[in-house]
């Protein structure tokens, strides 16, 4: 299994409506490496989600229910989505600021290359935030 984080603008697609949706497609990532790790990720791969720019903090855990596929919203061949569902709501949210400050995850891709949408995880970045959070 692999780990992820994705990033989402709490006011276009927060944690709080994806739960009311129960499910989503991953759509609008148009960035070729954010594009690469959707074609990674497998059904079964945990995701934290992060509200980007207002919050600036993880807020759950989803996990992959459809591996990737067209994205719907366009005819470019080029773009992809995968289905996430939440899994759990972290108890405590886990900020930017915790995150840089955690030499655990100094290396963590949310800190190296802050404007990705779609990033992979190591497997004690991803327990390491969750136990953040918990």
């Amino acid at each position: 299994m692999n780990h992820w984080l994705v990033k989402s603008e709490p006011h276009k697609y927060s944690w709080e409506k994806f739960n009311q949706d129960g499910r989503t497609f991953w759509d609008g990532v148009r960035n070729y490496q954010a594009r690469n790790n959707l074609r990674e990720m497998k059904e079964g791969d945990l995701v934290l989600f992060y509200h980007s720019n207002e919050g600036k903090e993880v807020v759950g855990i989803a996990k992959v229910v459809k591996e990737s596929y067209q994205d719907p919203t366009t005819t470019d061949p080029n773009w992809l989505v995968v289905d996430l569902s939440p899994v759990e709501t972290l108890k405590n949210p886990v900020t930017l600021e915790q995150v840089k400050a955690d030499e655990r995850l100094k290396d963590v891709g949310l800190v190296r290359q802050g404007r990705l949408s779609v990033m992979g995880l190591k497997r004690e970045e991803f327990d390491r935030i969750v136990e953040l959070g918990s």
